[in-house]
């Protein structure tokens, strides 16, 4: 029972009590201890913990270079000019009325989401863009955050590039991809519903004049189309392989030679992951224009600042799972919960999962610590794979948002107030968000019961 216990409880107690000197709170921190406490009590030699660490590493691997690609790519995209392109052809084609300018930002905030896997990030990207134009709509500035923090949420676990729904499958040990078209729905549903939530905000109220664009979709596009190319190649990788099972990886003989022999060096593998390799290949294309080439040391310097945190978390993640599944004490904690009643168990872990997205800001931070204990549980509890893993990247992503006191918020909040001179009641902008957080806490409750 101690080899289960106790590095459980040093886990959760090295995450949630902040007053722990130097300690205290810090996941990263957390997830080693825990490992470290199940390598020595299990048994394990100096050895055995090694291949361990490796093994769960590699285990989430493709997660890992999820995140460090596409937080590169997004930075190039920045640079290229494509996000701003993006914005403005989504405004000139909805954005001649206030309930369009609010789809416009939405969708913007949404790509840079996907791209970026991260909320924070998303918002942190591409809010000092959109905050203004919202002030301009007489916008409360909470609901401007509520704005923000919704669409760089649901951006986050957006299919296609999707670090939510790939982390959840990874630490469930499925195919993303029957997950990644089930969360199609679902995360597109979800966002529907943020928008139509966010149209209230400016019921009756008329476009102000200077934020009515003067250039058609057409006008913008033929003079900076080129700052889509990058996107576009990654758009038809991946729908290639989506729509029609045509994976140029290995369709390609240059490409499949190059990435073959990756595939057997753990760790360096993740990167042969299709949408992985696909986002490659994009940044790549970026490189060829001049704006970007020319900021290469910002672009990786920044693009791998904004995405340290999550894969320092992801890192530790991996090697406190690797650890668990080398001790045995993944298929103990499972073996445990036969005799107790599979509501119990979906009702405290989707709770736990909650609490913890909600004190870290982070539904990889709630994954990473809930879904390699609970994915097993759900799976002798006769769970389909598919839907424990489109069950926890909703509950993770709605825990990251909830009040009193979810992190993301307050950030965004910080942002606001500081390009406003404004103060800005975070916990106002989560109780704007609840009921969007609580459509994604029922998705994740509902596919678990089925």
């Amino acid at each position: 029972m101690a080899e289960i216990l106790v590095p459980l409880i040093l886990l959760f107690t090295i995450a949630l009590v902040k007053k722990i000197p130097k300690i205290g709170g810090d996941i990263r921190i957390a997830l080693i201890v825990a490992a470290v406490s199940s390598a020595i009590i299990s048994g394990l030699n100096p050895g055995e913990t090694v291949l361990a660490f490796i093994d769960g590493i590699d285990r989430l691997s493709w997660v890992i270079m999820l995140s460090v690609f596409g937080s590169l790519y997004a930075e190039s995209q920045v640079k290229l000019g494509a996000m701003e392109t993006t914005l403005n052809s989504l405004r000139a084609a909805f954005g001649n009325s206030p309930k369009g300018l609010i789809i416009a930002i939405f969708i913007t905030l949404i790509i840079a989401g996907s791209f970026l896997g991260d909320a924070i990030a998303a918002a942190t990207v591409i809010g000092f863009l959109v905050i203004h134009s919202l002030t301009e709509l007489k916008l409360k500035p909470e609901q401007i955050g509520m704005i923000i923090l919704l669409g760089a949420s649901i951006g986050s676990i957006m299919p296609p590039i999707t670090q939510g729904v790939f982390l959840s499958a990874s630490l469930v040990g499925t195919d993303p991809n029957p997950v990644i078209k089930l969360a199609f729905i679902t995360v597109t549903f979800g966002a529907i519903i943020a928008m139509l939530e966010s149209f209230r905000f400016v019921r009756g109220k008329k476009m102000p004049s200077e934020l009515i664009p003067d250039k058609s979709v057409l006008q913008i596009l033929k003079e900076r189309w080129k700052t889509l190319i990058p996107l576009l190649v990654l758009i038809a990788i991946v729908m290639a392989n989506t729509l029609f099972e045509y994976n140029i990886f290995t369709e390609i003989t240059f490409l499949a030679t190059v990435l073959t022999p990756l595939q057997e060096i753990p760790i360096l593998q993740g990167v042969t992951f299709q949408v992985v390799s696909a986002i490659i290949v994009a940044i790549l294309v970026s490189f060829l224009f001049p704006s970007v080439h020319k900021q290469t040391k910002g672009v990786i310097k920044n693009g791998l600042a904004k995405v340290s945190k999550t894969v320092q978390i992801q890192l530790s993640a991996g090697i406190m799972v690797g650890v668990f599944y080398a001790s045995g004490l993944i298929d103990k904690v499972a073996m445990m919960t036969e005799s107790l009643a599979s509501s119990m168990v979906k009702v405290g872990g989707a709770f736990a999962m909650v609490v913890i997205g909600m004190l870290t800001g982070s539904q990889t931070t709630a994954q990473s610590v809930i879904v390699t204990f609970l994915g097993p549980m759900l799976e002798n509890m006769s769970v389909d794979p598919t839907l424990i893993a489109l069950g926890a990247s909703h509950i993770a992503a709605a825990g990251q948002n909830m009040p009193p006191v979810g992190l993301t918020a307050f950030v965004i909040c910080g942002l606001i107030g500081g390009i406003l001179n404004q103060k800005v009641d975070p916990l106002k902008v989560m109780m704007l968000a609840l009921p969007n957080s609580l459509f994604f806490l029922a998705i994740g409750l509902f596919v678990w019961f089925l």
